[in-house]
């Protein structure tokens, strides 16, 4: 699928699996942020929507307006982070690289943990974009 051109409708009827719509005050900076931390693609990017790719994993990301009728944003905090709570886990992305990237970027964005091995077999750290969504570059330990 060509991600530049679909209509919504088309978009729409191809999404299977499970979704992830993510609710932001800016979606042109945190499509910006994801391209140049994480090597997403960024595609049909305005002020109120982007599909965004990950290797083959697909998700959106939507601004407050395009919300009106629905019944989030009035559970959403009108200042301060929202995805409190929530990892969005990139298990394809070296941790070490995208914390280094994430410092030197020019958006809003928190380092929570240096990258570092775990546990449960996984280098990873925790960046948290101007949302307040989690974001957890991981690679395998080997």
């Amino acid at each position: 699928m060509d991600y530049e051109t679909v209509d919504a409708d088309r978009f729409g009827k191809s999404l299977q699996g499970i979704g992830l719509n993510l609710l932001v005050r800016d979606v042109k900076s945190l499509a910006c942020f994801l391209v140049d931390v994480f090597d997403m693609k960024a595609h049909q990017v305005t002020d109120d929507f982007a599909i965004m790719t990950y290797g083959n994993d697909v998700f959106q990301l939507h601004s407050d307006g395009t919300y009106h009728g629905h019944p989030l944003p009035s559970l959403l905090p009108e200042n301060g982070p929202r995805g409190g709570g929530i990892e969005i886990r990139l298990y394809n992305t070296d941790p070490d690289e995208a914390a280094h990237k994430a410092q030197t970027h020019p958006h809003a964005t928190t380092l929570l943990q240096e990258a570092m091995d775990k546990p449960h077999g996984l280098r990873e750290c925790f960046i948290l974009c101007e949302n307040g969504y989690a974001w957890v570059p991981s690679r395998r330990l080997t």
